[in-house]
């Protein structure tokens, strides 16, 4: 299995409590996981899972192993000799790994709780594993920080997700947000303004590239990306790069992705499902329509005729993967590898290396649950289906990703740091191929790590939300070895 172990990834379910959102559709037949864990599990582990006439489910102590495929062989199979019975024959399949991931995310929660408030930002010197750093910060005031990019004139770009392009120039946030960004940006939930990259020949073109939920009729949104320039400023000369007709936009204002990454000639960029599980389940894996897919075109947004189903009679050509849910983080390294993140639902987060035409899965393939404790899916992987590198459940909230390429921190050249949401973790993940070797949790509680950028002076930034206050750029500084 290519995933990683949950002794070594552990989060906790990000974002939203069950009940919050819509009903989900449950695989038929299947009841509520806390329901199934109060009527088979609670009378030897106890109601908090704490233990009582069997052992504690939340010390992490697995005497037959701590792995989902383990964990539900127990369940299924029962150790007899040792008091516990099985039960395959009182519980559906799908049942079973909603159980998992039920005992994980709340074993979870006693141990690396959601954070509630993040903590000040340290003054001192921090030791990772490889580097000491330290932080600095580069600007304050930002409602929800969603993106930034790096201009060759040396000033930066901070999308809000309030539907606000801010500039930070000489070190200091301009007062006054670019003007001219489209009236349309609807803001609302998760809705807003998402990412904001320069175009990578920015000082010969002068493009600027943006994603944001577009308001449609009938209250109605849609991801679209745009280009323009900025002039005396305003964002001028918008040309729409990815954009579907307003009457196939959809009434939901979540899950929207948004993410874009450019690499040579091209643009990826990643659209969500777009909706819950009530009202989206199959369109990622419906060819025919955007969501739930990355995506590669043009830097104009043309489509390249190699793309794996441009051309096809009634399929969305500019798809380069799909079954994919919610893929908040994009990024891609020196061998050209597209990376990708993305939310699960209540569990199921996912570290992915995106392949040309590859089908990830979702929701055919999940390890999450639905927000309503119901099972999404009875199975966890497929044939045809790529797994992913790493499952995080519980969620972390797994947010954007970026592979360091700058020279303060030299032996992190080259590794992949990913963000949290829910959990507000900073990870160091490094990758051979599809194999993790190694993982770290940097920092973390600091805030709501929306983006990560290496700076062209090879620090790195990060865009931080602050919950119920205004959020940040700050950046890591190498600091003196201890």
């Amino acid at each position: 299995m290519r995933w990683l172990q949950w002794s070594v990834v552990i989060g906790v379910w990000g974002g939203w409590a069950a009940g919050e959102l819509c009903a989900a559709k449950a695989v038929e037949g299947t009841r509520d996981v806390a329901a199934v864990y109060a009527e088979f599990c609670s009378g030897c582990h106890g109601e908090d899972l704490a233990g009582g006439k069997a052992g504690s489910l939340i010390d992490a102590k697995w005497e037959h192993g701590a792995d989902d495929e383990k964990i539900a062989r127990s369940i299924l199979d029962g150790y007899p000799q040792a008091g516990m019975p099985g039960f395959r024959g009182a519980l559906k399949e799908a049942e079973v790994l909603a159980l998992v991931a039920y005992i994980k995310e709340v074993a979870t929660r006693q141990v690396d709780p959601q954070p509630k408030e993040e903590e000040l930002l340290p003054r001192g010197v921090l030791q990772s594993e490889e580097h000491a750093f330290r932080f600095e910060v580069v600007a304050e005031g930002f409602d929800v920080p969603w993106s930034l990019t790096f201009l060759p004139d040396g000033r930066m770009l901070v999308t809000e997700r309030v539907g606000r392009l801010r500039v930070i120039e000489g070190g200091t946030l301009k007062e006054e947000p670019v003007r001219g960004l489209p009236e349309t940006i609807l803001v609302r939930d998760e809705a807003g303004l998402m990412s904001v990259v320069a175009h990578p020949d920015h000082a010969e073109n002068g493009w600027i590239y943006l994603s944001f939920s577009d308001h449609g009729p009938n209250e109605t949104a849609m991801t679209k990306v745009i280009r323009g320039r900025l002039r005396d400023g305003a964002l001028v000369d918008q040309e729409e790069v990815f954009a579907i007709p307003p009457t196939e936009y959809q009434p939901s204002c979540v899950l929207f992705g948004g993410r874009l990454a450019f690499h040579g000639e091209y643009l990826f960029f990643s659209v969500g499902e777009r909706g819950m599980e009530e009202f989206t389940t199959g369109a990622a894996q419906d060819l025919s329509v955007p969501n739930g897919k990355i995506h590669r075109v043009y830097h104009d947004g043309r489509v390249p005729e190699d793309n794996p189903f441009a051309g096809q009679p009634g399929k969305f050509g500019s798809i380069w993967a799909y079954g994919v849910r919610n893929p908040q983080g994009l990024a891609i390294n020196d061998a050209g590898e597209v990376w990708e993140t993305e939310h699960g639902p209540r569990g199921g987060d996912e570290l992915n290396r995106i392949e040309r035409g590859k089908n990830y899965g979702w929701p055919v393939v999940t390890r999450g649950m639905n927000y309503n404790g119901t099972p999404v899916s009875e199975k966890k992987e497929a044939e045809g289906m790529e797994n992913p590198v790493i499952d995080w459940t519980p969620s972390i909230a797994a947010s954007q990703i970026e592979f360091y390429r700058g020279d303060k921190f030299p032996r992190w050249k080259g590794q992949l740091f990913v963000g949290s949401l829910a959990q507000q973790k900073f990870l160091r993940v490094v990758v051979e191929g599809t194999r993790v070797v190694h993982y770290e949790e940097v920092f973390k509680r600091l805030g709501r790590i929306r983006d990560i950028k290496t700076g062209p002076d090879g620090m790195i930034y990060l865009a931080i939300e602050r919950i119920g206050k205004l959020g940040a750029i700050v950046r890591m500084v190498p600091a003196e070895e201890r």
